[in-house]
């Protein structure tokens, strides 16, 4: 029985932080050294940080890379450690893992597959490694091993998987296999996204048991770069069964998860299957040998535990709550932000942006304590003396409702409330008369009145945009983040003010579509997080049809009677731009799903949609940075790429109205 301790490392890096990342990762080995784990595997780029994206083209961030590699090198001593970082070589730049072991390098395994889809753009910045190919590489003077190797540490074999490389078809663990690996190493930046987790889990197990090896996977963790968050959540397997699995959306910057596994037993899974065939004409010059030691361990039992909410039924609430929620915290303490200013209209978009930041509070001082989390946000100096969760939120998030005489008394009171009851600084902004100023002065340089019956989109969009200015000044005088509370359903039609209620540096839900947002808002007022429970003072918010309150009261204006249902809206949208169905393809699948509505009704929507996706890609290019948090983004720097300008569907939607013109079946 021949026993090892290992570990995966979940870190918190930021991009170029070289001293940081560095103080992160020998902190991680110095914890697996107080746990007496022998081998350590840590994130992708962990040196460096995932998202340096075009500084990745910079010779000295790999010059600087190498040497942060090297002033990390002592601590691995009695340990074996792979710790990612970008590798310049023969004209091209790879995503490398260095494996340590007792203060030396023993050599450089590279990707064999580059990410190049969704928000990843690696094929940009990175060159793949070619499979079975084995060279030497100059680091420091001293030359190296470098490609696809392998490594014989006291007898055992040990092989690696970066990422994306699990992910592909074609991957490296059925050859790693065939060459007798015993345990296969994934150093790993994979974003969050809703349910992305049980797939991971699902090539994490299967690896283990068609290739019999133990598999250690460990995940970057936190608001990296500012857009994605990545959940870290390490995962351990053995001959198919999870030894281990690690948190995820931690506020930790180093989460730690170990496993005892039997490399014996792996083995001999291996020897009794009738299909494993070894690959014995293949020559050893691609493994490395090193008289490394692996101390003798007694059997010990393993039990994987998770958290109350990752069995939760509710699962999507939770991770959409936890995700956002450190997503938040991180871009404020990585920005040093001196906390956040939401426009708060009373309505769910912008309580939902509120509610989330004091979750941001919530969840990470139950995790980390109160004084650990303000030693996070040390930056901030009046949070030294809140003593409690209500107080720092006080400090940390101020709300502002911004009055006209078209704004109601119920959307004033549903704002108060809320703010009243998460313990926000509360503002009343009456911007009305700057509104009529405004007004006054284009209607004389017109010479004319100005009319809601010839003016109506003009005076909308002038109220919006007088929001912006006094929300922009408060945020710049107490050093904090302007938050926009634009969703995806919005951003989709455009039915948004640029300069005015998409003002922010940050827009932490224009990821997320208004039919779900009003769902999980419903979950929050009724049930709310495990450990946290709900916010009542929603009930307030989600009592009201949502309205934009720029139009006169006798109006009865509300987002639907300007748009579309939203259900019927986000539809569409999953049709037309993730699924690429062309209009009369989106019209026929609504029919199915939408009997409810007439025919023509459902057509004309579809139109709409398409007409005003079209001429709004303008407005989606300027939205501030947004959170990713399922693949059906919308933003054009990250993920969804379209022409600013197009032929809009003229074609296509005149194929709808020909198929509409005919006799029904």
């Amino acid at each position: 029985m021949k026993l090892l301790k290992v570990a995966g490392a979940a870190l918190n890096q930021t991009p170029l932080d070289w001293e940081g990342n560095k103080q992160r990762i020998v902190r991680a080995i110095e914890e697996a050294r107080q746990q007496e784990v022998s081998l350590l595997c840590l994130t992708e780029l962990s040196i460096s940080g995932y998202g340096c994206e075009d500084a990745f083209h910079s010779p000295s961030v790999l010059q600087t890379a190498q040497q942060v590699l090297l002033e990390i090198l002592p601590a691995t001593r009695g340990i074996v450690v792979a710790i990612g970082l970008p590798l310049f070589y023969r004209g091209g730049v790879f995503d490398a893992v260095c494996l340590a072991a007792d203060g030396e390098i023993l050599g450089f395994v590279c990707k064999q597959h580059l990410a190049g889809e969704g928000i990843h753009y690696e094929p940009r910045w990175f060159k793949p490694w070619p499979a079975g190919v084995s060279r030497t590489v100059d680091v420091a003077g001293e030359s190296y091993p470098i490609g696809d190797l392998i490594f014989d540490l006291d007898g055992v074999l040990i092989g690696f998987e970066i990422c994306e490389d699990a992910w592909a078809a074609d991957r490296p663990g059925s050859r790693l296999a065939r060459r007798g690996v015993d345990l296969i190493l994934n150093p790993s930046a994979s974003h969050f996204a809703f349910g992305k987790q049980e797939v991971r889990k699902r090539f994490v197990q299967e690896g283990s048991r068609a290739f019999h090896v133990s598999y250690i996977y460990a995940n970057q963790l936190g608001n990296e770069s500012g857009r994605a968050i990545y959940d870290g959540g390490v995962i351990i397997a053995s001959e198919g069964e999870i030894e281990a699995s690690g948190p995820r959306l931690s506020f930790a910057d180093v989460q730690l998860t170990t496993a005892v596994i039997d490399v014996d037993a792996t083995r001999r899974a291996r020897v009794r299957t009738v299909y494993f065939s070894p690959q014995i004409d293949h020559q050893d010059t691609d493994r490395v040998r090193h008289a490394f030691r692996f101390p003798q361990l007694q059997p010990a039992a393993s039990e994987v535990t998770l958290a109350a909410w990752e069995t939760s039924p509710h699962l999507k609430e939770e991770e959409f709550a936890r995700a956002v929620a450190l997503g938040l915290f991180d871009y404020l303490r990585k920005s040093r932000s001196a906390g956040f200013v939401v426009s708060l209209s009373g309505g769910a978009d912008s309580a939902a942006v509120a509610t989330l930041v004091a979750l941001s509070v919530e969840l990470g001082v139950q995790e980390l304590g109160r004084e650990a989390y303000l030693s996070k946000l040390a930056h901030i100096a009046r949070l030294k003396d809140a003593d409690s969760v209500p107080a720092i939120v006080h400090q940390l998030l101020a709300c502002v409702y911004q009055r006209t005489r078209n704004s109601g008394e119920v959307t004033l009171s549903a704002a108060q409330q809320v703010a009243e009851a998460m313990n926000a600084e509360f503002f009343l902004f009456d911007v009305d008369p700057l509104v009529q100023q405004y007004t006054q002065i284009v209607s004389q340089a017109l010479s004319r009145p100005l009319t809601w019956e010839q003016d109506d989109l003009a005076l909308q969009n002038i109220q919006a945009r007088v929001r912006s200015p006094g929300v922009w000044m408060l945020a710049n005088l107490r050093g904090a983040l302007l938050l926009s509370t634009s969703n995806r359903s919005e951003a989709a039609v455009g039915y948004a003010t640029m300069d005015g209620d998409t003002s922010g540096g940050l827009a932490p839900i224009a990821g997320i579509d208004k039919a779900y947002l009003r769902r999980w808002l419903r979950w929050m007022e009724e049930r709310g997080p495990a450990g946290i429970g709900p916010l009542a003072a929603l009930s307030a918010v989600n009592a009201q049809q949502p309205t934009a309150e720029l139009r006169p009261q006798a109006a009865g204006q509300t987002d639907e009677s300007d748009l579309m249902p939203y259900d019927v809206l986000d539809a569409i949208e999953r049709l037309a731009i993730r699924d690429k169905q062309v209009p009369l393809e989106c019209f026929l699948l609504l029919e199915v799903h939408f009997p409810q509505y007439d025919r023509q009704q459902l057509a004309g929507w579809v139109e709409r949609f398409f007409r005003l996706w079209c001429r709004n890609q303008w407005k989606r290019e300027r939205y501030a940075p947004s959170f990713h948090v399922d693949d059906e983004n919308l933003d054009p720097k990250m993920w969804c790429r379209f022409p600013i300008l197009s032929g809009g569907y003229e074609r296509e939607l005149a194929e709808l109205r020909t198929y509409l013109s005919q006799p029904e079946a």
